[in-house]
């Protein structure tokens, strides 16, 4: 890890809301720091007072252990005071409303706050109703940019470049915001894209995104650098997309067989949690030579590192706005 004091200034972004409009300086800026935090993860008690002062609160509106453990584990590695609010037993489920919660929490004054909800664009309303700094960690079906940064590291680490890489997306892409974050991200890198899916498992004019669309794994599959599978989110699902589960690993699931078809040397990627059996072979996944998903993990911690910094040190805390008929009755009572 370089001793140098990293100049967050650089990085133009008040949040990190998701990958689309972000440029390849920006993202390229968050991989290399994310890179260099790598090792000192690998070391024994490696941790930084980078951030020692700076509050950073978890609000996880949706479960998620792996991602809100991955962020707080950033948050504590770099010095920061981490807290995790539990939403289940909050006022929030006795009726508060987003925008009471973001009051709340303004006042308390974090710097950083991550947030992962159910609905598409409540992180970015929670983020135009505070002063911190807001960190999408998922919401609905829209993004889910530091996963899609993760997955850009780990690529770039055993590929050693994203551009020109062809990379296929399979599976329940009409869901998954991992899915539209890396779409977004892998294009402005310079990759090209495959979404490889049952139909009714894309989403409508998918072509529009800038990727090319298959509906067979062999014919997708065929001579691509990375397979990134992705996870059924039943959760999400208001109808039967597929007869049986069976079925659909009969023609989705990655195995040996359907693996022929892309490079020799293809990368294997899940976002996970995995359905073993359903979207991958589980012998698939477990391979040491060319699975990355346990990389993946190891990843995360380093690439939100690096957005906590950044994030956390280009932070400018503005005053809340005082209504005018407020300031009034203030200067009156100075009177």
């Amino acid at each position: 890890m370089s001793d140098m004091p990293f100049d967050s200034s650089v990085f133009p972004q008040r949040h990190l809301l998701g990958i689309e409009g972000l440029s390849p300086v920006d993202i390229s800026l968050l991989l290399d720091r994310a890179d260099e935090y790598v090792g000192l993860n690998r070391s024994v008690g490696g941790k930084l007072d980078t951030l020692s002062g700076r509050t950073v609160m978890n609000l996880f509106f949706e479960a998620s252990t792996r991602t809100r453990t991955s962020f707080e584990l950033a948050g504590k590695r770099l010095g920061a005071d981490v807290i995790n609010m539990s939403v289940s037993t909050s006022s929030i489920k006795k009726g508060e409303t987003l925008i009471d919660t973001a009051m709340t929490l303004n006042a308390m004054h974090p710097d950083v706050l991550v947030v992962r909800h159910a609905s598409s664009g409540a992180v970015k309303l929670l983020s135009e109703k505070v002063n911190c700094a807001v960190i999408n960690a998922g919401d609905g079906r829209h993004e889910h940019p530091t996963q899609a940064l993760l997955d850009a590291l780990t690529i770039r680490r055993r590929k050693g470049h994203l551009d020109g890489l062809q990379v296929a997306i399979c599976g329940d892409i009409l869901h998954s915001r991992v899915a539209r974050s890396n779409i977004h991200l892998l294009n402005i890198m310079g990759a090209r894209v495959r979404l490889i899916a049952p139909k009714p498992l894309l989403p409508a004019e998918a072509e529009r995104l800038g990727v090319e669309v298959f509906y067979d794994m062999e014919a997708g599959l065929r001579d691509c650098d990375i397979v990134m599978m992705l996870r059924l989110q039943m959760e999400r699902m208001e109808s039967n997309f597929f007869p049986t589960m069976r079925e659909y690993f009969h023609f989705f699931g990655l195995d040996y067989a359907k693996l022929q078809a892309a490079k020799p040397d293809a990368l294997i990627m899940h976002p996970g949690p995995m359905n073993r059996g359903v979207e991958i072979a589980s012998d698939v996944a477990d391979d040491i030579g060319r699975s990355a998903i346990r990389e993946q993990v190891e990843m995360g911690v380093a690439v939100r590192m690096a957005c906590l910094e950044v994030l956390s040190l280009n932070l400018v805390h503005e005053e809340p706005s005082v209504p005018e008929e407020v300031q009034d009755e203030l200067e009156g009572d100075e009177a």
